[in-house]
């Protein structure tokens, strides 16, 4: 598996429309994102480079990946001309929990999975992993939609927030893009 990188800087392919911190340290303001799925060097322009792996599914049972599979869109859809860019760190004493434990919280109290099916296929998503690269956050977690879809992605949003899960959040900033070629 081969690394994705989200450049932040002057050029890119999503111009970014706002960045807000939610939890911990910001990342420098920048003009536009570059998403690239292969590695490469960043631009001279760069402020700031996240790196992560698309990786197997965790916290998921067959039933719920199965539901998952069956109504998840792909990324890059004509139509998906919003976008968001959220890097999340969690806190050590959620890393020191059993994988059992965190996936009772991720689930079974949060209902992480199950309120996010509602909201398939209009938001596209995919998790990378980057907390084993060394990266400054655990996960980048990066969603696709179209611009009339974005009050249904804060409404997500809102209500993943709630879940007793995000208690163990310590870093978060949210990123809104929309394509540079168009805007909606």
């Amino acid at each position: 598996m081969s690394p994705t990188t989200f450049t932040g800087g002057a050029s890119g392919r999503w111009r970014v429309t706002s960045i807000t911190t939610l939890h911990g340290d910001p990342l420098p303001a920048v003009d536009f994102l570059q998403d690239v799925h292969a590695p490469h060097l960043p631009a001279a322009d760069a402020a700031w480079k996240l790196k992560g792996v698309a990786s197997y599914v965790r916290y998921v049972e067959r039933a719920e990946k199965q539901q998952l599979v069956s109504r998840q869109a792909g990324l890059g859809r004509a139509e998906a001309m919003c976008a968001a860019l959220i890097p999340i760190a969690k806190s050590q004493v959620w890393w020191d929990m059993t994988q059992d434990k965190r996936r009772e919280i991720f689930e079974g109290k949060s209902k992480h999975i199950a309120a996010s099916l509602k909201y398939l296929p209009a938001i596209a998503r995919q998790l990378y992993h980057c907390r084993d690269l060394g990266e400054p956050f655990d996960f980048l977690t990066w969603f696709e939609f179209a611009c009339a879809n974005e009050p249904a992605f804060d409404d997500l949003l809102l209500g993943l927030r709630a879940a007793e899960e995000w208690r163990y959040v310590t870093r978060e900033i949210d990123i809104r893009l929309k394509r540079a070629a168009k805007d909606c």
